[in-house]
Order: structure tokens, then sequence, then C-alpha cells
């Protein structure tokens, strides 16, 4: 929940006159806690602006700044943050501001730049003595890994910020952040009790926002653990004082778990409400776990009464978005390694840059050394420069390796979905110039969700496993085969007819249908549609050919699943509804892809 962690401090009562000092000081900290009052001092602080002496001008600035970003103007929020950091005299007000640009590049999915930020901020806290800046700094990186799902890096943070809690203050941000951590970082079993102390800690300190954030997690413990009336009566509550902070992260929480509430109890007319009071508060073009949460409600709702048309348009709603939170996990992680390896290389240029200073140092001392004691020396440079080339050649495998890793899905070890992308349209604009055929096929494992469903991921993750290696077996060594997200699986036969696709697909299709049931997943029965797709009907084009094996996988859907179907045969497909529901998958599979 972005911005939880940008302000540090209580609400205080205001004085019958206070100087601007004063003023900057109370509206720091009433931000969250009285956020109403907080606007009438800005206001206030903005329209005597020009009188305030530079560093508070400073000051000010950095306030209406984190204002910018709670309303959700990120790029002029943005711009002003970077030219505090760059220009502002006071160090620690350059540490608030590196927090606020770090929340907001985390908020944005720009996870590899607020990454480098982020050690930024660690390199320059050390170099801070003011309690609250520090405290306000550590909970902005806490905040930042949380929302990157850096958990155990965010209770180290929160666990700084117990032991340096400011005076005046209680410690509800930081036993916050490591209670929110622990919850979805899953390492520690968390009880209602623990959740409730951190509730009553953040109301002592008139933190009610924090408190609701606590009571989230509550509910979310109470649906899990099977007891939806008491998640239901806890979020109704506080419901109406959650929608008065106008604060839209927090509010879709609130309304997609009393949607799951009142589904565990039945009551399809208010899940379906609050769910669609999730999507109705969701940010245009938001990536967010409770929108696919609520997608997935509604499209449950409507399986359940019968609605199958309805149904299937909240599935493709679902499953667009639930891929989109899947990726954006990763592009998280990714981002992280990735800045880890940069950090990693640094450091290592910086000691090979030291041993490279020592080594002079050496050499002037040799001209001074006997000629007994040189053969010692010239030893010990031998061995200085073996283990800097050491490093440097570890360092350089690491990043060879962490390149290999960007190209290969990390579960199946297959090309992941950018890597075909990039091979499929070499190999066509190659096969293009000597007019050879090219044939794609779109494979999808049916009904893959009912087996997460039913047994759970970690037996879906052996299943998909299972489906690569039964493919493998059939593919060559020129053949790209990749995942393109979740049971979805694409092939391209270089130099391959329409009819040799087919035959092939179809070898492939009983392959992984006659597959040996073995080990966890010998109770799941598997088997795959296929689409297929020609460059002698579609062209050259990837964008194309993916339309037209998407269609053909469609029809093999429709027509009963286990099968494959060449592109052709949808031109004599015209029921009624397919193009409208359709659509809807075309556009989320093409996405990714150039135009």
């Amino acid at each position: 929940m972005l911005l939880l962690g940008m302000v540090v401090g209580v609400a205080n009562a205001a004085p019958t006159t206070e100087v601007p000092e004063q003023l900057l000081k109370r509206a720091d900290a009433i931000k969250t806690a009285d956020h109403v009052e907080f606007l009438k001092v800005l206001q206030q602080l903005d329209q005597n602006a020009a009188d305030l002496p530079v560093d508070e001008q400073w000051k000010l600035r950095y306030l209406n700044a984190w204002q910018w970003a709670f309303d959700g103007n990120y790029p002029r929020a943005t711009t002003s943050l970077r030219t505090i950091i760059e220009q502002a005299p006071d160090k620690a007000l350059r540490l608030r501001a590196i927090g606020t640009l770090i929340n907001i590049l985390g908020f944005g999915h720009r996870y590899e730049e607020a990454f480098i930020q982020l050690n930024q901020l660690a390199e320059l806290l050390p170099q801070i003595t003011d309690k609250e800046a520090r405290y306000a700094a550590m909970a902005d990186a806490a905040q930042f890994l949380i929302i990157a799902r850096q958990y155990d890096q965010a209770v180290e943070y929160a666990d700084q910020m117990m032991k340096s809690v400011p005076d005046g203050m209680n410690g509800c941000r930081a036993l916050y952040f490591k209670l929110h951590a622990l919850f979805h970082g899953k390492t520690v079993r968390l009880a209602q009790n623990q959740l409730q102390e951190g509730v009553d800690l953040c109301m002592g300190a008139n933190e009610s926002l924090l408190a609701n954030a606590v009571r989230t997690d509550m509910a979310t413990l109470d649906i899990e653990q099977g007891h939806p009336v008491e998640a239901v009566h806890l979020l109704e509550g506080h419901y109406a004082e959650v929608q008065g902070y106008e604060y839209p992260a927090l509010m879709q929480y609130f309304n997609v778990l009393l949607a799951k509430g009142y589904y565990r109890l039945g009551d399809l007319v208010k899940a379906r409400r609050y769910a669609l009071a999730t999507i109705a508060s969701a940010v245009e073009n938001e990536i967010s776990e409770p929108l696919g949460q609520a997608y997935d409600l509604l499209y449950r709702i409507e399986n359940q009464q019968g609605h199958a048309t309805e149904a299937l348009a909240y599935h493709e709603k679902f499953m667009a978005a639930d891929k989109g939170y899947l990726t954006d996990v990763s592009a998280g992680a990714l981002a992280y390694q990735a800045v880890k390896q940069q950090v990693q290389t640094k450091k290592n240029e910086v000691d090979t840059l030291n041993r490279q200073n020592q080594i002079l140092q050496l050499q002037r001392e040799l001209d001074h050394k006997a000629m007994e004691t040189s053969r010692l020396y010239i030893a010990l440079l031998l061995t200085v420069l073996a283990s800097a080339g050491f490093w440097l050649l570890r360092t350089k495998r690491s990043q060879l390796r962490f390149k290999r890793l960007a190209t290969q899905d990390s579960l199946t070890h297959i090309c992941s979905r950018q890597h075909f992308v990039d091979e499929a349209e070499q190999v066509l604009r190659q096969a293009a110039r000597t007019t050879r055929s090219v044939c794609l096929v779109l494979m999808d494992l049916d009904h893959f969700k009912l087996v997460n469903d039913t047994h759970g991921h970690v037996i879906g993750d052996l299943v998909l496993k299972r489906a690569v290696a039964a493919c493998q077996q059939h593919l060559r060594r020129n053949e790209l085969f990749g995942r393109l997200g979740g049971e979805e699986f694409a092939i391209l036969f270089p130099e391959c007819t329409a009819a040799q696709a087919q035959e092939r697909s179809e070898r492939i299709r009983q392959a992984i249908a006659a597959t040996p049931l073995w080990g966890e997943t010998r109770h799941v029965v598997i088997s795959a549609s296929f689409g297929v797709a020609c460059t002698d009907r579609s062209g050259y084009e990837l964008r194309q050919l993916m339309i037209d094996a998407d269609n053909a996988l469609y029809r093999a859907k429709r027509d009963g699943r286990n099968r494959v179907i060449y592109g052709d045969e949808m031109d004599a497909v015209s029921e009624a509804g397919v193009a409208s529901i359709h659509g809807a998958v075309h556009d989320e599979r093409l996405a990714d892809l150039p135009h």
C-alpha cells in the first residue's frame, strides 16, 4: 500500500499562533493522521512561501511533492523530488526525498530504478543523525521492499526502525511493516493476537489508516482459517472510515476481502457487489492482486449460477490480470537480482583498483629493498593480481549466467516469452527471404486451473514440467519451444508445411495424453489443445501467425479440447458471439508482440 511509509510523526493539537517552522513540523507530523488538517496547513504555508527562509522553502517543497504523490500525480512529484535530491543543502531532507521517490518508483513498477535509489539511500543513511529523518527513510525502504516482495529485507529495516523510534512516537509504523512483511512473506505463522497488537499500537498513535491496513491482514487470516463471519464483521465495522481516506489501494483490499467473505458465506449478491466495487476502485492500467482476485470471484459466481458467457468473460479478464500480476512479480525479482549484480560488480571494481594502488605502492617500495627481498614482493604482487583476476572472472561468469536465466522460463527451462518472440521473428525474417514455409503451434493444457485448484500449485508446476518433457521428446534442435505464460506454450517449426505441422502436433498431443503417471502427479491426467498456423496462409508476420494460431486453438477448446486444429478451419466458424468473447483473449496474448 503506497505512501504508508512516507510519513513519520504524530498528530498534535494546533497552537493558537505558530511560526512557519512550527507549521512545517506540524504539517509533516499529521500527513496521514489528519490529512484534512494537513492540507489546510499546507495551503497556509504555500501562501507565504516567498517569505520563508531558504531551508524552510526546501522543506515546503518536499511536503508539496509528498502531497502530489499521495494524489497520484507521480510525474510532478518525481520531478520535484529529484530536484530536492540533487540540490537541497540539507542531507536529511535529501534522504527523505530519496525514500519518497523509491516508493513512487515501486508503485509505478519501475523496480530496477527503485533498487538503485534504495542503494543510494543505504549509503546516505549512516551519514544522517536526524532520528526522524532516519526513521522515515527506513520506513520508505521497508515499504518499497514489501511492494517488491523482498520480505526478508523489509523485516530487517523494520527491526532497525523498532530499535530507533524517535521521541514522541510509539513504534506503530515499525511494527506495521514487520507484521505486514512477515504475514505476506509466509516465513512466520502469525496469530490474530499478534496482528491485534499492531492495531492497538497504531490506534494509540492516532494512525487509524495504518491500523486499518493491519485489519486487512487480520481479515485475510480469518478467511484462510475458515472464519468468514469474523472477517466480514471486522471489515464492515471500519468500511465507512476507510472510505473517508479516499485512498484507492486500501479500499481495494477492503472490497475484495468483503467479497471473499460473503462468497464463503454463500451470499452471492453481496459478494458480487463488493467484487465489482474492487474493480471500480482500481486505478486505470494498474496491476494489483485484488483486481485479479475480484475477477476470479466474479467468474466463480457467474459459473455457479450457470451464466456461461459471463463466466467466460470474467475468466478471461482474471487470466489477463493474473498474468500481469505474475509478470510484475517476476519483474521485481529480476530487477532485484540485476541491481544486486551491478552493486557486486562495482564493489569488485573498487576492490581491484584498491589492489592496483597497493601494487603501485609495493613497486615503489621495491626500489628501496635489497635484491634478496624483491622476490618475496614480486610473489605477493602476483598473488594479488591473481586474486583480482579471479574475482573479475567470477563476476563475469555470474553476469553470463544471469543473462542466460533471463532468456529461460524459470520453471520449465525452455524459452521465456520474450526470448521466444525475438527468436521467432528472426527465423521468420530469414524464411521470408527464401520463401520457405514456417508453422507456428500454440498449445494450451486442458483444465489446468482445475489441477491447481484441486491439487495445489506445487502439483501444477510438476504437471507443467511433465508436459514439457513429453513435448521435448518430439522436437528437433532447430525448433523453438517457449512458454508464453501459465499453461500456454508455443512451438515454431521452420521449413515445415501445414500438413507436417499438424502431424507433428498430433504426435505431441498423443505423447502428452499418454505420459505415464508418476510420483506426486500420479492422480493427474492431462491433455492439451493445439492451434496451428502456417506462413503459406498467414504470411511471415509473427503477429498474424499468432492471431491465426490462437483462433485455431480457441476452436480446439470450443470443440471439446484434446485435439489439433489448423487455422484454415476457422473460416467455417460463424457462430454468434465467438468474435466478441474471443477478442479479449487476442488482445492479451498479443499485447507483448511488436506492431
